[in-house]
């Protein structure tokens, strides 16, 4: 079970688990989970909203409740908790270039993806190639879910205005650091095809990050124009 991997790996982590009404009985097993052990949360929402306003639920949740660092992971067993010290550790680290968020990254050198289908590998590669290209970046792996933010990072942005509802939300949330000035960095991961559940992926998702990326590159683009004009 992906929670108990998650607490052996991160004792002192708490977990909170957001059930938009999961037919699969995800919210019950999460519930049973809660009453055995108090670092465990559940909280339930009707209807399905979305994979970004859950993020952004989870977040306020985090922040109203004073957490140091916010870590948001799938719970289908693709993501490595065993990988969240070395991400946590990045992080949390006094050094004065520490970053406000560690990237765990399926595309640097020591990260690798398995079992996963070829058109998936594809699809990734290629969004996360046009996303750096578009929008000016350096980081190979833009639009992975498995991340630790600073929480005094994710407490400085507007988090009611970021309205991206499909993958193209850890984009929107990768840029809003950078905007602060504040440092990204990616930890190497091996990803895994999920071990339970059906991909999220749509057509209406690709479609939404597509344009999206497209119209934050072309905004980005226009300021440096303006800058450079108003020198």
């Amino acid at each position: 079970m992906i929670v108990g991997r998650l607490l052996a790996s991160a004792p002192e982590a708490h977990v909170l688990v957001v059930d938009d009404g999961s037919p699969d009985g995800t919210g019950e097993l999460a519930d049973s989970l809660a009453a055995s052990d108090e670092r465990v949360h559940v909280e339930h929402r009707s209807g399905k909203l979305g994979l970004g306003a859950a993020y952004v639920f989870g977040f306020g949740w985090g922040l109203e409740r004073g957490y140091e660092v916010l870590v948001e992971m799938d719970a289908d067993g693709s993501h490595p908790p065993e990988t969240l010290p070395a991400m946590l550790a990045r992080v949390t680290s006094s050094a004065p270039d520490a970053p406000a968020l560690a990237i765990g990254s399926r595309w640097v050198p020591g990260g690798s993806v398995v079992n996963w289908p070829l058109s998936r590998q594809l699809l990734s590669r290629g969004g996360n190639t046009y996303a750096r290209l578009a929008l000016g970046l350096q980081l190979r792996d833009v639009t992975a879910g498995f991340r630790a933010y600073r929480a005094e990072s994710v407490r400085a942005m507007d988090l009611q205005g970021v309205d991206s509802k499909g993958y193209c939300f850890q984009v929107d949330m990768t840029l809003r650091v950078l905007d602060q000035g504040a440092r990204v960095v990616e930890v190497p991961i091996e990803f895994r095809e999920r071990e339970a559940g059906e991909s999220k992926m749509s057509q209406a998702i690709v479609v939404e990050a597509m344009l999206r990326v497209t119209q934050w590159g072309l905004q980005r683009r226009a300021a440096r124009l303006v800058r450079l004009v108003s020198r």
